[in-house]
């Protein structure tokens, strides 16, 4: 699904865009800036641009149409040559440009072409694109890792009612600290198999050279359900349900959760 943002350059708001490929910037938005009359499709007949797009698509693109290609080239910086951005992707099968409809319509641009495309409005405003292109990318990353700690401390949380849960139901008074903790772990590791189908042994036996443990290398999405499933397990003991019993239904009830995280709209634009 796709994302949408907005960045603003020497005062023009500029959309980006992104989907579960890449990211992509409005070249529509950036003919803002530029002075006078200047037009997508006069940048397109430009020599030099035709060469540049098709060695960006022939690394990125292995279904580039070479034949088309080499016709387009040898057109191209012809008074009679004229090229429009749909034109391109349909003869080349293009990616790195995109034609768009709808409410955030217009043509975008893969962000290596978009800066390429930036020096045409100006070489200044190219700079500022990529300062603040940087920016957003920071700004989302310092808003992933405070979703992220934020959601792991929720997991710390919920997992002490977890381990009061099994105290309380599961650990006779007589039991002495190794074999509570035992217990402590073996409970831990009936939510790591619901959810992560491995147990934290196996893990760290797949991941040798890694640091910290299975849940530290958990997404955002994995935690959230972490966090349900260490309540739910609590309820299920409470109520004297079977290690086995709950197992399955925490699984289940991890499958549905998942799903219904990865599949939801609003979630994935977060």
């Amino acid at each position: 699904m796709t994302k949408t943002n907005k960045i603003e350059v020497k005062g023009v708001s500029i959309t980006v865009i992104k989907n579960k490929q890449d990211e992509f910037i409005s070249l529509t938005d950036m003919l803002k800036a530029k002075d006078g009359d200047f037009f997508i499709s006069d940048w397109l007949r430009n020599r030099n641009t035709v060469e540049f797009l098709g060695i960006w698509e022939s690394v990125n693109n292995p279904d580039f149409n070479y034949g088309e290609f080499a016709i387009i080239k040898s057109q191209a910086g012809l008074n009679s040559y004229k090229l429009s951005v749909k034109e391109w992707v349909e003869k080349t099968n293009a990616i790195g440009l995109q034609a768009k409809a709808g409410r955030y319509g217009g043509t975008y641009a893969q962000i290596d072409i978009a800066f390429e495309f930036g020096m045409w409005t100006s070489a200044e405003f190219k700079v500022y694109l990529i300062k603040e292109f940087k920016r957003l990318k920071e700004d989302e990353s310092d808003r992933l890792n405070l979703e992220w700690n934020f959601q792991r401390t929720l997991a710390k949380v919920n997992y002490k009612i977890h381990t009061d849960a099994i105290k309380e139901n599961l650990i006779p008074e007589e039991l002495n600290k190794k074999q509570t903790s035992i217990i402590y772990a073996n409970e831990a590791d009936v939510l790591n198999i619901a959810l992560f189908g491995k147990t934290a042994k196996q893990w760290r036996e797949e991941h040798p050279t890694k640091k910290g443990n299975i849940r530290d290398f958990a997404t955002i999405q994995q935690l959230v359900v972490l966090s349900n499933l260490e309540s739910i397990n609590a309820m299920l003991i409470h109520q004297d349900a079977s290690q086995k019993d709950r197992l399955v239904k925490l699984n289940k009830m991890a499958i549905t959760q998942m799903k219904s995280l990865v599949e939801n709209i609003n979630l994935k634009k977060s």
